[in-house]
């Protein structure tokens, strides 16, 4: 019965260390799913026979180089208007989104310091007068060497002084605006009043106002009263890195492309290169002027830039449909050694065709997902 006994407990206890062992087998696989890396996913069983992966080459291609940019203004064609004056405002007539035409008045504003301009003046018309009487009296009277020399020399220098006072003065009243034609009249027949009018310097829109009747202005520069340019030529501002300077020249025509109208083209042409890199991002800017068609651009618009170029050094390029976008920030899919798929944001540059340059972010012979990256993005949504 003891032989019986340790045989039947002999054989519990061996079925007993079986399951045990199957059972830690089973915690340990659940725990290297746990403590998989994160950064990565694998494809579900649907999506995985509807995904390519190629490794990243070098190739030489000619297409479209690609830069970001910015809509401005036109630096020739944009006035920030203040005053050059210190007043009250006592007429606005120029309105927001308003056009105008260079000369028209924008505003009124009463201003003594036309007053005292025109006294300034008035009393250096009368000095430039004595000094004239004086100076034509000197000279009659050295003639007759009844002056000495120092006395007419004094009387010639009084004489130039005026003269330079008088020009100053009048120069001051032409800048407020005082017509040429009131100040040749005879003194008695002036009307000089203390009101000034604004006027526009060149043809445009009114695209900021900051101003209403009765505001004081005086003559800081930094109080823009009026901001006008014209609309219907403004500039995109790219960025250029210094490896693709060298595509780059003024004249050369452009395309550009903008979030708002991504399936519309506006042309342009390249007006400036900059003469300094950006120490930062190591980039040129470059101007170029373009043509706003129905005035569709607006300032301070994201857009895209793009110039054919031609063959050049091989570069690393994947296909387009390869790159995906979320919140203005390109990225791709790279394939991990064990299998996820691991999301790399990159740079991209020019394109040619179905393919797209990749300037930084992934290195030559990683395997990138060339199709399916959308249903990839798409899973990693939904999480």
């Amino acid at each position: 019965m003891r032989r019986q006994g340790a045989l039947a407990l002999a054989f519990a206890l061996a079925l007993a260390a079986g399951g045990c062992g199957e059972g830690g087998k089973t915690e340990a696989v659940q725990s290297v799913e746990k403590t998989r890396p994160n950064g990565g996913r694998g494809a579900s069983p649907e999506v995985r026979p509807q995904i390519v992966v190629e490794p990243a080459q070098l190739k030489p291609i000619s297409g479209d180089l690609s830069l970001p940019g910015k809509v401005q203004y036109s630096e020739d064609r944009f006035a920030r208007i203040s005053s050059p004056l210190a007043g009250r405002v006592t007429d606005v007539r120029a309105k927001l989104g308003e056009k105008v035409v260079a000369g028209q008045t924008l505003l009124g504003i009463d201003s003594a310091d036309i007053g005292a301009a025109y006294s300034d003046y008035v009393k250096a018309q009368s000095d430039l007068q004595l000094a004239t009487r004086n100076y034509d009296l000197a000279k009659d009277l050295y003639e007759n060497k009844a002056l000495s020399k120092k006395d007419l020399v004094q009387a010639e220098n009084d004489f130039f002084k005026a003269q330079a006072e008088d020009r100053r003065a009048r120069e001051r009243l032409l800048a407020l605006r005082v017509p040429a034609a009131e100040l040749d009249k005879p003194r008695a027949e002036q009307r000089i009043t203390s009101r000034f009018e604004l006027k526009a310097p060149l043809d445009g829109t009114v695209v900021e106002r900051s101003v209403t009747v009765g505001q004081l202005v005086g003559t800081d520069p930094s109080q823009v009263l009026y901001t006008i340019a014209d609309l219907n030529v403004l500039q995109v501002v790219a960025e250029v890195y210094e490896r693709d300077l060298s595509r780059v020249a003024r004249g050369i025509p452009v395309t550009v492309v903008v979030e708002a109208y991504p399936d519309e083209t506006f042309t342009g042409t390249i007006v400036y290169v900059g003469d300094v890199v950006d120490s930062a991002t190591r980039t040129i800017k470059v101007r170029c002027s373009v043509t706003n068609r129905n005035l569709r651009l607006k300032p301070e618009m994201f857009a895209r830039v793009s110039l054919k170029i031609g063959p050049g050094n091989p570069v690393l390029v994947l296909p387009k449909e390869a790159v995906m976008e979320v919140g203005g920030q390109e990225f791709v899919f790279v394939q991990a050694t064990d299998g996820r798929y691991v999301r790399r944001p990159v740079v991209t540059g020019m394109t040619s065709g179905d393919v797209i340059q990749i300037r930084q972010g992934v290195q030559v012979g990683e395997r990138v997902v060339v199709k399916g990256a959308l249903l990839l993005k798409g899973e990693q949504e939904k999480g």
